[in-house]
């Protein structure tokens, strides 16, 4: 039976190992993680007891202030990003859309800081916006300025810059892949029946864009969430708390300073609950968003 199920399905026997292979790296990791959430776990004390849900009450149960401090700037900060990141990424698309003789080089200024792995772009901009030294408050003194942008006051807004400045880029393709690969045959009907440039980009373009716009929503929303390596490299997640987002609250509960592994796991399977549910829903409509387009 099971050799008739594999004939029928020969593509399976192709995709298995690789499957194997990430279920094994996926899902053992995850129940460990479930399970570590359902104890007291300390980092370097071996004894430890089964609690059950009593670090899920303690998050829910509004104790744990800084959890929700946490969350809220998460969010916030996967929303502000997210739109702006579309925003300019829509309107380099859109220049990039036509020929102009520095367009390789364009493209190829457009790489640098997606190639760059973000605890470099964390270390370079701290170097940048440093208050004394760094070369942007060096540019801001000519206009009789200075900023010190990873104050308390401005860290978070520092970080939300760095990470539009590394990430924006990557929205532009995705969006210019999609205006390249548009069917014409909807430009000439509309031109025909005397559509005008904005008519055209509003009810032509935009809804034949809306699967790429929705596919960059959808990585940018979930990377964006779990950020880790940009606030961490840039700020540490401070000053105090300022840019402690969930994943640095986690990595602060189980190793930085605490030890609370339970905890910890706790909050990390709230995040990674939320993740999935955002992932799901934003997949939902890039579904939608591709049969409507067919």
């Amino acid at each position: 039976m099971l050799r008739d199920y594999f004939h029928k399905r020969p593509h399976l026997t192709y995709i298995m190992p690789a499957m194997l292979i990430l279920g094994i790296l996926t899902f053992i990791p995850t129940l460990f993680l479930y399970g570590l959430s359902l104890t007291n776990y300390e980092l370097g004390y071996p004894d430890f007891k089964f609690v059950g849900l009593d670090n899920f009450v303690r998050l829910f149960s509004g104790r744990d202030a800084e959890f929700w401090y946490s969350m809220r700037i998460s969010i916030g900060f996967m929303i502000i990003v997210t739109v702006a990141e579309l925003l300019l990424g829509f309107w380099l698309a859109v220049l990039l859309d036509r020929e102009f003789k520095l367009k390789p080089l364009v493209f190829a200024c457009l790489i640098v800081p997606i190639a760059m792995t973000p605890s470099i772009t964390g270390q370079i901009w701290k170097l940048m916006l440093n208050a004394e030294n760094g070369v942007v408050n060096y540019l801001l003194h000519f206009f009789g300025g200075k900023v010190i942008w990873l104050s308390a006051e401005n860290a978070y807004l520092s970080t939300i810059l760095v990470d539009i400045w590394q990430n924006t880029p990557f929205v532009a393709l995705i969006i210019y892949a999609g205006m390249r690969s548009l069917p014409s045959e909807p430009y000439e009907a509309a031109a025909i029946d005397g559509a005008n440039r904005a008519q055209i980009f509003r009810y032509v373009t935009l809804p034949l864009l809306l699967p790429m716009i929705l596919l960059a929503v959808v990585f940018r929303a979930i990377d964006s969430l779990k950020t880790f390596d940009i606030p961490y490299s840039l700020t540490q997640g401070g000053p105090g708390s300022t840019t402690e987002f969930l994943s640095m609250h986690v990595y602060r509960l189980g190793f930085a300073q605490t030890g609370w592994v339970g905890r910890s796991a706790a909050v990390s399977v709230v995040l990674l609950v939320l993740i999935t549910v955002i992932s799901w829903l934003l997949i939902r409509a890039y579904r939608k968003g591709v049969e409507n387009r067919g």
